[in-house]
């Protein structure tokens, strides 16, 4: 984790790297590990470099998700449920 200064004085927290997302499934919201990423459409080498961005496919134990916040902003991955099971 790393604090930026952001317009205002204000802070930013980005995160660098990760092992866990909050996943939304159905009306729960579970902290699930990162297994890989699957695509990321911003960027085909972010495939291949693993970086996750918003909109990018993690897969997880419940199934795969779609990446909703900024990690690189936020400083957290914040995912929904797109496709049930292991993928």
């Amino acid at each position: 984790m790393v604090t930026r200064r952001a317009l205002g004085g204000n802070l930013k927290a980005a995160a660098l790297s990760t092992k866990t997302a909050n996943v939304v499934v159905g009306s729960v919201v579970k902290r699930l590990e990162i297994l890989r990423v699957v695509s990321n459409p911003s960027n085909r080498d972010y495939d291949r470099r693993k970086v996750i961005t918003k909109g990018a496919l993690i897969e997880t134990p419940e199934g795969l998700a779609r990446v909703t916040s900024r990690p690189g902003q936020d400083g957290t991955v914040n995912a929904v449920l797109v496709k049930q099971g292991g993928a």
